[in-house]
């Protein structure tokens, strides 16, 4: 089974408030991230935080299918979190699924079809498509962990993906382009405004 990286380290600063912990359907977007990739039969779940994750890890207690890996480098950018998921996951994964805390509206049904597809692609990465839109989970294969290990930090995962055959997934689901980076976007994606409080 593809493990799954979770990234969960960024600074919330547009938010104004840890985006991990913000309900959605009753649950911290985390959780309800982690509960999605464990219903698509997903075992092994790495969740990249920042160094204070004492909320995160409260959130994920029950789950034994995650775990937490600390990216002592969170301020450096994304894909310092993703080299931080890859360090930390088993060492013979022939590919990983990624996706964002900030997407938290994924289904089951996406994740599974991702990884269907990626068992028989030889394509070196593989992303989630909704009419036309690309968004998250996006699997890469063990091809490029060396290129993403060696990228330039301030382009990302983007550059190799520009450099490499990237096969689109088409699936219905909305929720791979709903990014809730700001209040604005919790209202129009949850209807309510996001709570007020650390």
């Amino acid at each position: 089974m593809v493990p799954a990286i979770v990234l969960a380290a960024g600074a919330s600063s547009r938010m104004g408030r840890p985006k991990a912990v913000l309900p959605v359907d009753g649950r911290p977007f985390v959780r309800r991230i982690v509960e999605t990739l464990h219903d698509a039969d997903v075992t092994d779940i790495v969740v990249v935080v920042r160094s204070d994750h004492r909320d995160i890890a409260a959130a994920l207690a029950d789950y034994a299918c995650a775990r937490l890996a600390v990216n002592p480098r969170a301020d450096d950018g994304q894909l310092s979190s993703l080299i931080a998921g890859l360090d930390t996951v088993a060492p013979d994964a022939a590919a990983v699924l990624v996706t964002l805390v900030d997407v938290p509206l994924v289904s089951a049904a996406t994740v599974r079809a991702l990884i269907a597809r990626a068992s028989t692609s030889s394509a070196p990465v593989l992303r989630a498509v909704h009419r036309g839109r690309h968004g998250h989970p996006v699997i890469f294969t063990r091809q490029v962990f060396a290129a993403l290990r060696a990228a330039d930090p301030s382009r990302g995962a983007k550059a190799v993906m520009q450099a490499v055959v990237v096969e689109d997934v088409e699936v219905d689901d909305p929720g791979i382009v709903e990014d809730v980076d700001t209040p604005e976007d919790y209202r129009r994606v949850l209807g309510s405004d996001p709570p007020t409080g650390s």
